[in-house]
């Protein structure tokens, strides 16, 4: 298994909120850009509607949904 490969199982068993929740926006930022997969993604979307709804957020979850589209 390659770095990449284990680096994406890896950042894939984050739960959204342990992506979403941390304590300061770096943590936020990092745990949006790991996002590798649309249905990892989806879920965080999902979890974001249901608890905060914060805007910027959803505007960085729907900048990485359109870089995996991309790179699709």
């Amino acid at each position: 298994m390659s770095d990449t490969e284990e680096q994406e199982r890896d950042s894939n068993e984050l739960s959204p909120a342990q992506r979403l929740e941390p304590p300061n926006s770096r943590l936020i930022n990092a745990g949006v850009v790991t996002i590798h997969d649309m249905e990892t993604l989806r879920e965080c979307v999902a979890y974001e509607n249901a608890n905060q709804q914060r805007v910027r957020i959803l505007r960085q979850l729907k900048q990485q949904a359109d870089e995996i589209r991309s790179t699709d």
